[in-house]
């Protein structure tokens, strides 16, 4: 093993972990609340701070099961409904002790890009899946049809120029931490020096 400085070890350890693999055990509020910090810091062009945050937690959850499972249903056709979608949506929820729903607040003067903004909550949700790893709990972030949509973007209270950018499910992991593979980097990157 290579001796990497601890923020390196952090962004390499980090895993999707979906919400069938976590124990029921209850995550923490503090720890919740720090992950939430977290995100809040992360960059931000023009300090709109875009990110907005929808904690559910206990009976909560049951409600936007219920939200998810009728949203689903009116977003989809007879030939494009998916009982393995509609119920991975409802369990993810169910499982899941803590559900953040994701929005993007669009600033009214439209001076930062939108393009901008989504990659900055883009940032925050990244700085809390880090946030979830350093403490060994499991994150996942769906951005599923229901997710996405306007119905959620309204469920959580957004405006209509806002966006839903998806839920981020955490919980303990009740399987052993995920081994990680990435391809070379250096496929991937093109130095330019003269």
């Amino acid at each position: 093993m290579t001796n990497m400085s601890p923020i390196s070890q952090l962004i390499r350890d980090r895993r999707t972990i979906k919400p069938k693999f976590y124990s029921d055990q209850p995550v923490d509020e503090a720890i919740v609340n720090e992950l939430l910090e977290n995100a809040n810091w992360a960059p931000t062009h023009g300090m709109t701070e875009p990110w907005r945050f929808t904690v559910f937690t206990g009976e909560a959850r049951t409600k936007l099961r219920d939200f998810m499972g009728e949203t689903y249903r009116s977003l989809t056709t007879e030939e494009t409904f998916k009982q393995n979608k509609y119920d991975g949506m409802q369990e993810s929820v169910m499982h899941a002790p803590v559900v953040i729903a994701i929005g993007m607040k669009r600033q009214d003067s439209g001076k930062i890009s939108l393009l901008d903004e989504l990659l900055a909550v883009g940032c925050a949700v990244q700085n809390m899946h880090l946030t979830a790893t350093s403490h060994g709990l499991g994150g996942f972030w769906s951005t599923n049809i229901v997710a996405t949509s306007d119905a959620m973007r309204d469920y959580i209270g957004l405006a209509s120029g806002d966006q839903a950018l998806g839920l981020f499910y955490v919980g303990h992991p009740a399987c052993d931490w995920p081994e990680g593979t990435r391809g070379a980097v250096d496929d991937k990157v093109r130095w330019v020096r003269a």
